[in-house]
């Protein structure tokens, strides 16, 4: 079995990613699934670009993409992606895109293929705070997503696909007024690998 893990680069003024910061530190292989992992642009349209020529490469039975979400308290695993893009801030590119569709025509929302709650308890178990959400919100995050189910949905692949997001790290949150909620690096690291450990299952399972 082979499982892409995604993680964007650092946006928004930050100097890092938790995201990427914990898949870089996963292993190469989990159970009897290897792991193949993606650094995407923080970028609207090349993200699902980048993705999707990874699917194309690397023909993986399931996608996981992960993203910050900050002020979030727990590992958040995503239940749905909308057609829609609207900015709260710029992408890494200068784009700002307002009430936008994803793709114009396509559906309004495509919901995760992942085991989502089966996930938030794989994460709980190892005594991670994890929650099902319904909102990826409507920033680079979720047009990836939408656009990775989308390219799935029209290609007809077997290939299950979702997102989740993560807070931030301490490292960040305590440079910020507000003092918004954190989790140590390690923590998202077991939490990641457990909902990855619960894909391999799954998958395992089913075959």
């Amino acid at each position: 079995m082979k499982i892409l893990i995604t993680a964007f680069d650092p946006f928004g003024g930050e100097e890092m990613n938790p995201a990427l910061e914990a898949v870089k530190l996963l292993p190469e292989q989990i159970g009897s699934a290897a792991l193949v992992k993606l650094t995407v642009p923080t970028v609207f349209g090349a993200s699902v670009e980048t993705v999707t020529a990874a699917i194309d490469r690397e023909r993986p039975q399931a996608v996981l993409c992960v993203g910050q979400a900050g002020g979030r308290s727990s590992i958040s695993v995503e239940r749905v992606a909308i057609n829609c893009m609207d900015a709260r801030i710029a992408d890494n590119n200068g784009m700002q895109p307002v009430d936008a569709a994803v793709r114009d025509e396509g559906p309004a929302a495509y919901f995760s293929t992942l085991p989502i709650k089966k996930m938030v308890e794989a994460v709980q178990a190892v005594g991670i705070p994890a929650a099902v959400s319904n909102t990826a919100g409507t920033f680079v995050c979720n047009q990836l997503i939408y656009g990775v189910l989308d390219y799935i949905a029209q290609k007809e692949l077997a290939t299950r696909a979702g997102f989740l997001h993560v807070p931030y790290l301490p490292a960040q949150a305590a440079k910020k007024k507000e003092c918004p909620a954190s989790m140590a690096l390690t923590d998202i690291v077991a939490g990641l690998a457990a909902a990855i450990g619960c894909l391999e299952q799954e998958y395992s399972n089913r075959v």
